[in-house]
């Protein structure tokens, strides 16, 4: 059975054609467009091949012009829905490529995974609820969309075809920002997905998780690849795995990857030297005996005028050597930072909790918050001389050695030689972070409600897109200096109080308040007409 359906994309609405059929014992849509509708006159526009094989079937089309003569019982079939907020996703997503990149991967169902994104992106809820959103949400028109149908289709996407999905979006995308790269952790309570496992809980909690692993850029803000892992795997292990996924998505195209402390490891840093094309930034922790020597080496002279590095608070202390890494003679980059203010503020904060130790042990108050600490910076022997029968003396050199790292950063580069360009590119991970905050707070990752493997990935797919269109938003919302009136929500809610009319047929856009242009044309978008 067939069905005339229109569906709206950026400035246009299009006409579709709409056939049902079954595969395997589940219904499917096929849909292939048959015209359009002028924006000025409402006339339907169709193709001359569509109007010859209705003409031919005994189904002539009658043109229908817009009219705004209603009937009392039009008014009863009326309908009023959100309009401004997903507007503002489809003329976006069509102006950075998105649009276009999930057409070509997904003909047949890349309207449902838009508007599931941009459901996430609207709310935190469950994708349970998303038929309510839709119900009053001018969204594209795809039918139903209940939890058995989505469930329907977080099964029916292939690996494949993200695969295909990811390989364009890194081609757009990837050309010539650096890469941030970090890991988050999702917990779950299901006992059937075979990648959630026990391991290192980064938000501390007692479930098994699985690692997800983002590629964002620098200079756009968007997330240009990601993938999922099992949650015992640590980060140093994927790191190889990812940057093997990402070259062969991405082609020659040059990769300057930014990453966190977890991904440091001997091993890691001799992978990244022998790739071709492959730059890095890395902060080396401090359990590594390489970075223990660069705070011994530099610690007497590095508090110099000349060494001032500038970043949006205080200066701070930096300096560049090129030092020896490993045994066949390759030498990195290695730039060392002191903050002097954040080493004072360590000082104090740990002189004040160390003294507070000393004279809770005097007056014998003990508790498991504090035994592990009293027992690191406290000497407690009895005495039959002391007031209470014991003395309480504080480790000092125990309290020197947890200060000497208080302030230091060390950071070591392949292909960065100034060490102001490499702390500022070296904050870009802040990128990636507050990513993962978007991925967990506002796109309903902080829990995985599905129960198989494929739905898991789907899901996270399906977020990795929202998170695209999200990480747009926010990043032109800091450039136009948005913030300063409105936060990520409000201005959704702005936007969604703009709603469209529906009677009869006919689409009746009601007038935008100032405010709303304003939104429209700080992002730089054609009010709608």
């Amino acid at each position: 059975m067939s069905s005339i359906i229109t569906s709206k994309s950026g400035n246009h609405t299009y006409i579709y054609e709409s056939e049902s059929y079954r595969e395997n014992g589940k219904v499917k849509n096929r849909r292939r467009i048959i015209g359009k509708i002028d924006p000025e006159t409402g006339k339907h526009i169709y193709k001359p091949e569509y109007l010859e094989r209705a003409a031919t079937d005994g189904k002539p089309v009658t043109i229908v012009q817009r009219t705004e003569t209603f009937s009392i019982d039009d008014l009863y079939h009326s309908t009023i829905r959100d309009f401004g907020a997903f507007y503002l996703y489809q003329e976006l997503s069509e102006r950075m490529g998105l649009l276009t990149v999930l057409q070509k991967t997904f003909p047949a169902c890349w309207e449902e995974i838009f508007n599931l994104a941009a459901y996430l992106v609207s709310t935190s809820d469950p994708f349970a609820y998303c038929e309510d959103w839709l119900a009053t949400t001018e969204a594209y028109d795809v039918g139903p969309m209940t939890s058995q149908r989505i469930s329907e289709l977080l099964v029916s996407i292939m690996q494949g075809e993200r695969s295909i999905f990811y390989q364009m979006w890194c081609s757009l995308r990837s050309e010539k920002e650096y890469l941030a790269l970090d890991i988050t952790s999702t917990s779950s309570y299901s006992e059937l997905i075979d990648s959630v496992e026990w391991g290192y809980n980064r938000d501390r909690e007692n479930l098994p998780q699985i690692n997800i692993c983002l590629l964002m850029g620098y200079q756009s803000r968007y997330p240009v690849y990601q993938s999922v892992y099992g949650g015992s795997l640590k980060d140093v292990t994927t790191l190889n795995t990812t940057i093997n996924t990402f070259r062969a998505l991405a082609g020659k195209k040059p990769m300057i990857a930014v990453m966190d402390k977890g991904f440091f490891s001997a091993r890691n840093i001799n992978l990244l030297l022998k790739r071709e094309n492959c730059k890095f930034l890395i902060p080396v922790p401090f359990t590594s005996k390489f970075a223990l020597n660069q705070i011994d080496s530099e610690a007497k002279d590095i508090d110099r005028l000349v060494h001032v590095i500038h970043t949006s608070g205080t200066p701070i202390r930096g300096l560049c050597k090129l030092r020896a890494w490993g045994a066949d003679g390759k030498k990195l980059y290695t730039h060392v930072y002191f903050d002097p203010e954040k080493a004072i503020k360590a000082r104090n904060e740990l002189y004040e909790s160390v003294t507070r130790l000393q004279e809770l042990a005097l007056q014998s108050l003990y508790s498991k918050d504090t035994a592990s600490a009293m027992k690191k910076y406290l000497i407690i022997r009895k005495s039959a001389t002391a007031p209470g029968g014991f003395t309480v003396n504080i480790r000092e050199d125990v309290v020197e050695q947890a200060l000497k790292t208080s302030g230091w950063l060390v950071l070591i580069s392949n292909h960065i030689s100034d060490s102001q360009e490499a702390l500022d590119t070296y904050r870009i991970k802040d990128v990636v972070e507050k990513g993962f905050l978007k991925y967990k707070n506002n796109l309903g990752l902080d829990r995985l409600h599905v129960h198989n493997d494929e739905r898991v990935q789907n899901k996270i797919f399906v977020s990795f897109i929202s998170l695209v269109l999200a990480s747009h938003i926010h990043s032109i919302m800091n450039k136009k200096r948005l913030y300063k009136r409105w936060t990520f929500e409000w201005l959704l809610i702005i936007l969604s109080k703009l709603k469209v009319f529906t009677v009869n047929g006919n689409r009746i856009l009601r007038p935008l308040t100032k405010e709303q242009k304003d939104i429209f044309d700080a992002f730089g978008v054609d009010v709608p007409s």
